[in-house]
């Protein structure tokens, strides 16, 4: 037999057993699943609730307008550091001063008008004390009287001058008591006129102070919203006045985060914290959680939910967290994006799986797959929170043998990569953690083939 006969026939036969061989291979590998496995392993777990928000002071006020006027000048920029009392602007005060020198003058006028009643009054008082001697005097002379003219030892002219002697002196008594509360009275009104201009003085000084604005607190300013030469109006009902800057106390700074409403009944005053600054990276903070919101907080407007806001509307809610920063650097500023880690839970030496191993279905899913009537499996995942079937069952598949068994187990806290795993599950128990495609398609009792290489990523393509 020729030579090209023979390796005619050589070919011939390998492509037969090639293909004998791909046919068997492929009904022995028919149903077979490639999954990556893992294990049921015992490890500390942290449960975390991450948000994110901003830096904010735990104090600080809004300087608001006070008075009427215009910006003269601007004593500060933002970033300074200033001390409580420390001038922040000037507005325009010619008037108020004006009106301020104008009543201390009058208030001096005042007060000379009110020694002058008083030196009135005192002499008043002199005076009525003079009367009442000479009442007395003449009061002696006229009973004396009285009796020489009954024995006809005087005349009937000095009887009648010591009788109008005692009349003149009643008389001028009765002028000096009333001199007497006449002056009184004009030394009171020369005191409430005193008074009222002291009063206007108060009122002069307080508008002239307002043109004058100083820092209520210590700290920095972190926001400046005027310029020279802007009006100031003050808030009047329900109407608030100019807003002309921020002072931010950093002594305590903090992080305001706001915290998804699934995870806010986990969230409590003291637990530690992890807070990370854009603006500081690489660079992670300690905290405690000092302040947990009460009322929802809409995501879109970033208002507070109300029933009569909220009565007809499914919409996202987040609650407010303030995280104490400990050891904040001083270079750092309100308002600089960052985000928090609370600690909520922590357990030591649990048992632990992946969460991608989770898998969620119902008995009714179970019941046909043993019957070979559903193909799904659906992931945990998957199921909107809170929206699931009472009949759902939480379960992992296990590897026994060469076979994917379901195996529904109960879960506690969950890590940021791992859950919790309180019953139905051993320590060491290979489990089934991926693919996501594989979890979703894999049927109980299915065969599987454990493949845990790394995929290739694959290279783009111009």
């Amino acid at each position: 037999m020729k030579t090209w006969k023979k390796v005619a026939i050589g070919a011939g036969i390998l492509v037969a057993a090639g293909s004998s061989y791909g046919i068997i291979s492929y009904e022995l590998n028919k149903g077979v699943v490639t999954v990556q496995s893992g294990r049921v392993v015992r490890q500390d777990l942290t449960s975390i609730v991450t948000a994110s928000g901003e830096i904010r002071p735990k104090n600080y006020t809004n300087v608001m307008g006070e008075g009427f006027g215009k910006i003269t000048e601007i004593n500060v920029k933002e970033g300074d550091h200033i001390k409580k009392g420390d001038v922040l602007l000037h507005l325009e005060n010619i008037q108020p001063g004006a009106d301020v020198q104008a009543q201390i003058a009058s208030i001096s006028a005042a007060e000379a008008g009110m020694r002058v009643a008083d030196a009135n009054y005192q002499s008043a008082i002199a005076t009525l004390a003079q009367r009442t001697s000479d009442l007395e005097k003449a009061k002696f002379d006229w009973e004396r009287s009285q009796q020489l003219y009954k024995e006809q030892l005087i005349s009937k002219q000095d009887y009648d001058a010591t009788r109008a002697v005692y009349n003149g002196a009643t008389a001028a008594l009765n002028a000096s008591q009333a001199q007497v509360e006449q002056t009184r009275a004009a030394r009171e009104q020369a005191r409430s006129n005193a008074a009222q201009s002291r009063a206007v003085l108060t009122h002069t000084q307080d508008v002239l102070r307002k043109t004058t604005y100083t820092a209520p607190i210590d700290g920095i300013v972190s926001y400046i919203a005027v310029r020279v030469g802007e009006n100031v109006v003050p808030g009047i009902q329900n109407a608030e006045g100019s807003f002309l800057m921020t002072i931010s106390d950093m002594s305590i700074v903090t992080s305001e985060v706001k915290v998804d409403e699934t995870d806010i009944t986990n969230v409590r005053e003291g637990q530690a914290a992890e807070v990370t600054i854009d603006a500081v990276p690489g660079k992670v903070f300690k905290g405690r959680v000092s302040q947990v919101g009460e009322l929802a907080i809409l995501r879109t407007s970033g208002q507070a939910a109300t029933t009569q806001t909220t009565a007809n509307t499914q919409e996202a809610r987040d609650f407010k967290v303030v995280v104490t920063i400990e050891d904040a650097p001083a270079s750092i500023r309100p308002g600089l994006s960052t985000t928090a880690k609370i600690q909520t839970a922590q357990k030591q030496a649990v048992l632990t799986i992946p969460i991608q191993a989770i898998a969620v279905r119902s008995q009714k899913e179970l019941d046909e797959q043993k019957q070979g009537k559903s193909n799904n499996v659906t992931l945990a995942a998957s199921k909107p929170a809170g929206k699931g079937s009472p009949e759902d069952i939480t379960g992992v598949f296990v590897l026994r043998g060469k076979k994917a068994e379901f195996v529904q187990v109960k879960t506690g806290i969950s890590g940021v990569t791992d859950i919790e795993v309180t019953s139905g599950l051993q320590e060491g128990e290979e489990i089934v953690i991926g693919s996501y495609k594989a979890l979703r398609t894999l049927k109980p009792g299915a065969s599987i083939k454990v493949d845990n290489t790394v995929p290739k990523r694959e290279e783009l393509t111009s």
